[in-house]
């Protein structure tokens, strides 16, 4: 393995160590995927099924090739077939990390019939660092129509020239997507702050103005 693979492998499980020490993933909840560049290989790194994300090692990553052919590690998540169809849907999509994050969760437990995003956009770095968030209906944890309802989601978006990186699965948790472990972890981060904040404003807190989220995509590029 040459060092950079390594420095990888170690990436992933320093983010997993993080998000575990700040209460951000629980027991062995959540999982994370990075894309394995050619040059290393290829094919795709994930944590192993029921792998508390605080305690990952290196070498018991699961490695999979790019057809998701399991060729190394310990026995790959079970959401394995989310995780490529995000993956195949969204080429810029490097590192995904999926968590059963509290705030968002109970978002989705306080409207458990609502549909479209699961946040309005209160603050600008959840516009900015974030965007939309489709809300994915419920249904069996790794079930393979979780992943197509997720590419359909993502093809969507672009469709309508506004891509997203993060969805939400009713019930069970977000799931977020960026360049690197450490954007993909702060994306995550910024999604469950907002959840948080929506939940003490018991569901009021009022929307940035149109005016407002323009000046944010004009400035910053966000898109909205």
């Amino acid at each position: 393995m040459n060092q950079t693979l390594a420095a990888l492998r170690d990436d992933m499980c320093r983010v997993g160590a993080s998000l575990f020490a700040r209460g951000y993933v629980h027991a062995s909840a959540g999982n994370i995927s990075v894309r394995v560049p050619t040059h290393m290989g290829g094919g795709y790194l994930i944590t192993p099924t029921d792998a508390c994300l605080g305690f990952l090692k290196p070498n018991e990553l699961s490695w999979l090739d790019d057809g998701g052919l399991q060729h190394s590690g310990s026995t790959a998540s079970k959401t394995i077939e989310l995780h490529l169809k995000i993956y195949e849907a969204d080429q810029h999509a490097h590192c995904i990390i999926h968590t059963h994050a509290t705030n968002c969760v109970a978002t989705t437990l306080n409207e458990p019939h609502a549909t479209g995003d699961l946040l309005p956009p209160i603050t600008p770095y959840f516009v900015m660092k974030v965007g939309h968030v489709p809300r994915i209906a419920y249904a069996l944890p790794g079930h393979p129509n979780v992943a197509h309802a997720v590419k359909q989601a993502i093809e969507d978006a672009a469709a309508r020239l506004c891509p997203i990186r993060a969805v939400m699965l009713d019930r069970l948790g977000p799931t977020v997507w960026h360049q690197t472990p450490s954007s993909a972890m702060a994306a995550l981060e910024e999604l469950e702050e907002t959840a948080k904040l929506w939940l003490l404003s018991q569901g009021q807190a009022p929307s940035l103005s149109d005016a407002a989220i323009n000046d944010l995509c004009d400035t910053f590029g966000a898109h909205w």
